[in-house]
């Protein structure tokens, strides 16, 4: 039995041998992870220096542009123009919401030079994007309920050169956005007298005569408009709303994107030349909602405030990340927590804005648009995309 245990065991000994061997090239590899500070500053200030002045400049013709051309000035603005950019301008904030926002706030949140612990077992940038997104709502939802924009705003006007666009393009004789809201009272109130005139449609080939959202009034969700006036006051407030909330978006994500180009290394000059183009096409898709929002005359100032708040975010990061530039660490655990907390909540505001609050609203509840013919509509819906797109572009380098 000794000599068969001893041949037993020299052959199991020889198996070892050949596994051992044969796994010696796998465990021969080894992935090495570089966590360093992330703040590769080489020097050249005086380009340093030039980014604050030349990023304001773009900052401010993105954003204070449109308010000056539709609010400031009795030049006849083109409407084309201006309805290329505010669509350009809405496609730019759903691309930067996706492509600058939400996939970094991934990187850094998964980052594996963040510390054991919570944060790594959960993907807490799409949790804390989702949350967000709910918290929007509810915000707009107590807004539209509540009186806290007061109702002193009867002398505010919609000023909106790309309404000539859509009037244009219309289907119908006078498009109103009080259509839909009369036209709702009008059916109510037949149902009421035991008449109901809802069943006149167009049976040719054009499009029918009810082009309210969703299809036959809103009665199909359970509840009538009856108030015009209460309705105008909560569409105000909700207006005001998404636009305090998208400068919110924009200005915080704006600000993280200025310390690190001031600290950036070799990469400097490409971010820098893509950050100029960045900035400026952001502050169009700002500045363009801010000059067709409903401002009173008391509130003229705002537009241009909220504008220069936006273009001047970016330059005074920089500054202040210069300033601070050898104890600043973008590639510490704690300033990748601090980033992709914020990315993850500039995310969930700008998905939220920037498909409720304008491509909802501007294609399904806005009455010129919807009355507005095929080819406006896919033309709308082209700048939306080429926007999207440029933004997925430059998300290539920043």
């Amino acid at each position: 039995m000794s000599i068969l245990n001893t041949a037993l065991g020299a052959v199991l000994q020889a198996r070892q041998d050949d596994d051992s061997s044969d796994a010696a090239p796998e465990s021969g590899f080894s992935v090495t992870i570089d966590c360093d500070t992330g703040n590769e500053y080489d020097g050249r200030m005086g380009v340093r220096i030039s980014s604050i002045f030349v990023i304001l400049v773009g900052s401010l013709l993105g954003a204070v542009l449109p308010v000056f051309l539709a609010r400031g000035t009795k030049m006849k603005v083109n409407g084309t123009a201006f309805f290329v950019a505010k669509y350009f301008g809405s496609g730019v904030i759903i691309g930067t919401a996706f492509m600058h926002l939400l996939s970094p706030a991934f990187d850094a949140l998964k980052s594996p030079c963040l510390p054991d612990g919570p944060i790594n077992d959960y993907d807490w940038a799409a949790g804390i994007c989702l949350m967000t997104v709910f918290v929007m709502f509810t915000i707009e939802l107590l807004v539209s309920r509540f009186d806290f924009f007061g109702h002193n705003h009867s002398d505010a006007k919609v000023v909106d050169p790309s309404l000539d666009i859509l009037k244009k393009g219309s289907q119908t004789s006078e498009p109103s956005p009080t259509r839909d809201v009369e036209a709702e009272a009008g059916q109510f109130s037949s149902k009421e007298s035991g008449t109901d005139h809802s069943h006149n449609h167009n049976h040719g080939l054009g499009v029918p005569n009810d082009v309210s959202y969703p299809p036959g009034g809103e009665d199909h969700l359970g509840h009538q408009r009856e108030h015009v006036e209460n309705d105008s006051h909560s569409a105000f407030a909700a207006q005001m709303t998404a636009l305090f909330i998208l400068e919110f978006g924009v200005v915080f994500h704006s600000i993280f994107i200025g310390l690190t180009l001031a600290v950036a290394g070799e990469e400097f000059t490409v971010l820098y030349i893509v950050l100029v183009f960045h900035q400026t096409f952001e502050g169009l898709g700002l500045g363009s909602r801010l000059a067709t929002a409903q401002w009173p005359r008391s509130k003229a100032w705002m537009p241009y405030a909220l504008a220069c708040g936006y273009a001047i975010s970016t330059p005074v990061s920089i500054a202040i990340g210069l300033g601070v530039r050898s104890t600043l660490q973008p590639g510490s655990p704690k300033s990748l927590l601090i980033n992709g907390v914020f990315d993850s909540i500039s995310a969930g505001i700008l998905i939220y804005t920037g498909l409720v609050e304008l491509l909802a609203h501007e294609f399904m509840f806005n009455s010129y648009m919807r009355n507005a013919g095929l080819k406006v509509q896919l033309f709308a819906l082209g700048c939306v995309a080429l926007g999207c797109g440029l933004m997925a572009v430059l998300a290539e380098w920043a």
